[in-house]
Parts: C-alpha cells; structure tokens; sequence
C-alpha cells in the first residue's frame, strides 16, 4: 500500500501547519510506515476553531432540517461505498483485524444514515402558560438549537466509528466540528472529511488536525468559540480536558474494567464462548470488552471447561487475514505494561489459567483467577486481551464484586431468572447492562455512556444530538395578563 500523506483539513482543502513537522503512522503489526500527517500547532487549532466558527455563524445556524439530513444521508451512502477501502486503512493505521475492520467501516455508513433520520425528531414542546397564575394570554414552548463549534476528540481504537458517532449527531443538531483524531490512527479522518464534502456539507463546518493530545486537546477545551467538547479516552484525558474547558458542554467517555456476572441458571457454555470473544477479540482493545469475569461457584469448573478451550483457538495473526481474531496491540509498551501488570498478579498470589505469554505484537489471550484487590489488573483498565476471574456464591456477593471499581461503563449478566436480572438491573452502578449478553455488544441507537469515572454525557444518535443542543424558551404575551411582566 502507497504511504499516505495528508496536510491539515481547514475550511474544505489540505494545507501545511505552521509547526512544519509530521506525525508519522505506522502499521502496528510489522512497524512499516503507513503515512504522513502534518502535526498541528496550537496557532493552527485556533485557525481551525476559527474556520468552523464563521461556517457556523454564516452558514450552519441557517441550514434546514431537510438540508441537513439530505447532506447526512448522502454522506453515508458514499461512506459505504467506500467502506472496503476504509476497512484496509483501518487495519493498516490500527493494527485491527479486517474482519472487525470491515464490522466498524460499515456501521458508520449506518450510522449517518440514523443521524439522517434523528434530524425529523429534534423537537421542542409546548408549555401551558396559564398553570401558572399570572400565566393567562400567554404562550410558551421549547426549542433546541444548535452549540456551535463542537470539538470531537477520537481513539485510536476505533478510528472511524467513535469519531462518527460525534460528527454525525453534532451535523445532525446543525454544529459545525473540529476533529482530533488519535495520531496513532488518524487516516481515516480524511476519508470522513472526503466524503462530507463530497456528500455536500459546507467547507468550514468540518475539520481535522492532528497531532499531540495534551497539547492540542487543551487548546480546543480552551477556545472559547468551542461550546462542547466530546472525548472518547483515558480517565487522565478526560480530566484534562475538564479541568481547561470552563462553562462550556463536556461528553466525557473514559475507561471502563467491565464486569459480567455468570449465574448458575445461565447457559454456562454459551456464556463461556461469547466471554472468550469478548474479552479477547481485537486483542481486547475495546472499552467495554469483558475484562472482570464473576461466575457462582458452582458452575466455575464448567465454564473453565468451555472457556479455556475457546481462548486457546483464537487465531493471532496478520490483521489483513480474514481469519486472524487477534492482531497487534497498538504498540510494543503497551503489551510490556500488560505483561507486568501479569506478573505483579502473579507475585501478589494470582493463578494464571490459560495465556500470560507474549504472542509476537500482543498477548495470547489470558484468564488470572484470584486476583488481589490492590493489583492493577484487579483495579486499572488492561486494554488488551487479559481478564480476570472471581467466584460468587450471593447475587449480593456479585454485586458487590462488579461495583468494587472505579469504572461504570457497561455490564454484562448471564441468567434466565427474571428476578436475578431485576436485582441485577437495580443494583450494578454501569450506564448500561446487557442481559445473556456481554458488555462487550453495542449498537449506536441507545444511550451509551457512563457513571463514576466511566464519563460523563451519553452517545447513541438522539441522545448525542441532545447533548449537543442546547435547550431555549420563547414566550409570548398574547393579550392582557395578570403577570406583572
């Protein structure tokens, strides 16, 4: 595959940066050169925020609804059209296996085509004044409008679809956007801008820099023409971005340890096979992959005996072979901070199960039982294909178990008691619980995010458009009245 070269995208065309330096990309699974992004500047961050501030004031506040969903739509029809040659840069820039390559490139044709629809359903209400005394010959009623200027900052590991789903409901509610990818992945992103402009959103209402997080993102959380910034990251990144971003909207997706809960009524060989792949597809690179197992104790050795089985046959390999299950980490410290954190288990008294190996650029997939409280595996998240496993014998003693974190993203739990799943459902503090599922499933239509450290804000199209608007009142007095304003 050629090298790919790309300027920053300001105000619809490619253009040098001010700093004069490149950001160089790398394909994870060999280190070969993928492409070359011109690295951006704090000066150049202004001079896009300030692009997207006059393609907002000038032409995104204006833009019908219909506009915008037509733009949207046919935005998504061109995506998937593209969605093989998008699959291949994804693989190349990540590390990722093509067959979840081509899962991801996919749903974001998908999902421009929700936010297309979520447009018709950006909606006020009306209010009835004269509940009020004082309130009669009057009328009231809601409207949301656009933010402005909305900075999405994106991942690596998902390049193409975590950042999707901020442009397409920021466009959708008629936001103008700044997009920092992660310079690890950042070829995508002008593919994205490729088809916007293609799919005929104004030059100006999208753009995309490159370059240091800590740097660039502070300068967005800065800008005061930024009016919200949405971030999938790290618990540090998030807090950052907090801390510099004064009275203006935050979305904050962070880290996550998810727990799934196997009871002793469940499927325990279903369970075990959807887990393994779970917990260790993508070399777990994924926030809600299952790392914290929690099965009952009467079933453990059952569970052990389907997945252990299924850890050991997934396939480690080249990501552009349609078989390979695990391909890279996305970089060689990140599988020796893994691998330390294994061995810190193991001298605090863990048992490795199945794994704890290297496997060329990754790790082959483990399971560590009993693993102490105070480890990192126990307390931090792995990002990579490592879980854990603990034993339960209450549905208080699980509880108890999966809450005893500093994250709150998604769950997963295994039962066919509709009473078990109530209790569950009640008492696990995630933004989000699947039931006979893992945490690992999600689609972009419900309200995904989460508590505690986990985040702030909710994605899924109509939610994010909610977060992206902000909400107004007209009043009108429509004859004489006994209010005295």
């Amino acid at each position: 595959m050629d090298i790919k070269r790309h300027g920053l995208w300001i105000d619809g065309a490619e253009r040098p940066g001010s700093l004069g330096q490149t950001v160089t990309v790398r394909y994870p699974y060999d280190d070969s050169i993928v492409g070359e992004v011109t690295a951006a500047s704090e000066e150049d961050v202004g001079e896009a925020v300030g692009v997207a501030h006059r393609t907002f004031v000038e032409r995104m506040r204006s833009m019908t609804a219909r506009e915008r969903a037509d733009i949207l739509r046919r935005t998504g029809a061109l995506l998937s059209e593209r969605s093989e040659e998008l699959a291949h840069l994804v693989v190349r820039e990540g590390g990722k296996p093509i067959r979840d390559a081509r899962r991801e490139a996919g749903r974001a044709g998908q999902l421009f085509e929700l936010a297309a629809n979520s447009v018709a359903s950006i909606e006020g209400q009306v209010l009835p004044m004269d509940v009020i005394q004082g309130g009669e010959n009057r009328f009231g009623y809601t409207m949301r409008v656009p933010l402005g200027v909305v900075a999405a900052i994106a991942p690596f590991n998902s390049p193409v679809n975590l950042a999707v789903n901020k442009i397409a409901p920021a466009i959708a509610a008629g936001n103008s956007v700044v997009l920092k990818p992660a310079s690890n992945t950042p070829l995508s992103a002008f593919v994205l801008a490729q088809v916007l402009q293609e799919g005929g959103l104004p030059d100006g209402a999208f753009n995309v820099i490159v370059g240091s997080g800590a740097k660039l993102g502070g300068a967005l959380a800065r800008d005061a023409r930024v009016r919200m910034v949405t971030l999938t990251g790290s618990v540090a990144a998030g807090l950052a971005v907090a801390r510099e971003a004064g009275i203006k909207k935050v979305a904050l997706e962070l880290g996550s340890s998810a727990a799934n809960i196997v009871c002793s009524d469940a499927d325990v060989p279903g369970a075990a096979k959807s887990l393994a792949t779970s917990a260790f597809l993508s070399s777990g690179q994924a926030c809600i992959s299952a790392q914290r197992l929690i099965v009952h104790e009467s079933v453990v050795d059952t569970f052990l005996e389907h997945f252990v089985p299924c850890a050991e046959a997934m396939v480690i390999g080249d990501p552009e072979d349609p078989a390979t299950e695990l391909g890279p980490m996305i970089s060689v410290s990140d599988v020796d901070r893994v691998m330390a954190w294994i061995d810190e288990a193991r001298g605090l008294g863990a048992r490795v199960v199945v794994g704890g190996e290297r496997a060329g650029r990754t790790i082959k997939p483990t399971l560590v039982a009993d693993v102490p409280p105070n480890a990192s595996l126990a307390c931090e998240e792995a990002f990579a294909p490592v879980a854990t496993l603990a034993t339960f014998s209450t549905l208080e003693e699980a509880a108890h178990i999966a809450n005893d974190s500093q994250f709150g993203l998604q769950g997963g739990v295994y039962t066919n008691d509709i009473r078990t799943m109530f209790y569950f459902a009640r008492e696990i503090d995630v933004g989000a619980l699947w039931i006979n599922d893992s945490s690992r499933y999600r689609q972009d239509n419900y309200p995904f995010g989460g508590m505690k450290q986990s985040g702030i804000g909710r994605e899924g199209v109509q939610y994010a458009i909610e977060e992206m608007t902000e909400l107004k009142f007209i009043g009108v007095k429509l004859g004489p009245s006994a209010g005295i304003l």
